[in-house]
């Protein structure tokens, strides 16, 4: 993993260290941090930790409106707390000078035109190594048939994908929990095409990732994000509302569209949401139902399906 290096740099390693000594989930906060360091780095910042670097550094992200920003600051003002007890003269950040949106945007629901451009332009992608593009190609079907969270897809191990069976072992996600996901049969094999492709990236010995970047290493889901948004400009890709797709959108799409092909295959769509939601991996249905976004056509689907029901009993 890349060091620190901005003038920050061995606060924010010790912080780090600190955080997963304590036994807390800090992956999420580890990566803005990181994002944070290259910040200050890249802007030769060699002054205090101010206000105002913290706002611009929370601010730069491409889709400011969503609540991104306010988890930006907030992650950087708790390490404020921790530097002051060093440097007495850090200031306190303002708990609401960037507060999080109660309204949250609708998510992007990508169409399959719009996913099959997105893994066609990964492969004309340019990156520090020809398999890389395969790399991304590969994580971005996985995420559109499957569902699985950023951090899942990028936190495969090879012991963790079966490549005969075509069982996925996903370990300690929310909760601190393991599950078992199975993929369909066109997956597994791009997945066995992509594994027998892999290795003419060179990593190092202890290097045990699925996904390996162009370095030969794992890859992040601040990684992910960015090479998303450079893809969906390739493919001039604009939402008439709400926010920018993230690789994180890939999972809204699959909830959404598991749901249309049951309604259009006459299931019972209620009775079903509890497998749906033990295959994302929610312990509660009710949390899938975030997922499940209002898109036309599933409006349109479950009108239909209602329409019929109601013909029935007349």
């Amino acid at each position: 993993m890349n060091a620190f290096q901005s003038i920050f740099a061995e606060r924010l390693a010790s912080y780090v260290v600190l955080r997963h000594q304590l036994g807390l989930r800090f992956e999420g906060q580890e990566t803005m941090l990181r994002a944070f360091d290259r910040f200050v780095h890249e802007r030769d910042h060699y002054g205090p930790l101010t206000e105002q670097l913290a706002r611009d550094f929370a601010l730069s992200v491409i889709d400011p409106t969503t609540t991104v920003p306010a988890r930006r600051y907030l992650v950087v003002r708790h390490f404020t707390e921790y530097l002051a007890t060093y440097d007495p003269n850090t200031p306190r950040l303002d708990p609401k000078a960037i507060l999080r949106s109660r309204q949250q945007p609708p998510p992007y629901i990508f169409r399959e035109l719009e996913i099959a451009h997105l893994l066609r332009q990964a492969t004309e992608f340019p990156q520090r190594h020809p398999v890389s593009n395969e790399s991304l190609r590969t994580m971005i079907g996985l995420a559109a048939s499957t569902g699985l969270r950023p951090g899942e897809v990028v936190g495969l191990d090879q012991a963790d994908v079966n490549l005969d069976s075509g069982v996925l072992v996903i370990r300690h996600t929310k909760l601190n929990k393991d599950r078992l996901v199975p993929v369909h049969p066109t997956t597994l094999e791009v997945l066995r095409v992509y594994a027998s492709e892999r290795d003419q990236i060179p990593r190092t010995d202890i290097e045990k990732a699925f996904f390996l970047n162009g370095r030969g290493c794992r890859y992040h889901t601040d990684n992910l994000n960015y090479l998303i948004g450079r893809l969906v400009r390739c493919i001039d890709l604009h939402p008439p509302c709400g926010k920018m797709p993230t690789f994180r959108s890939l999972r809204h799409t699959f909830a959404v569209r598991r749901l249309v092909a049951w309604y259009r295959a006459g299931e019972k769509v209620q009775a079903l949401l509890p497998a749906l939601a033990t295959y994302m991996g929610h312990v509660h249905y009710t949390s899938t139902a975030y997922y499940l976004t209002a898109t036309a056509e599933l409006l349109g689907v479950a009108a239909d399906r209602l329409f019929t029901l109601e013909a029935s009993h007349e």
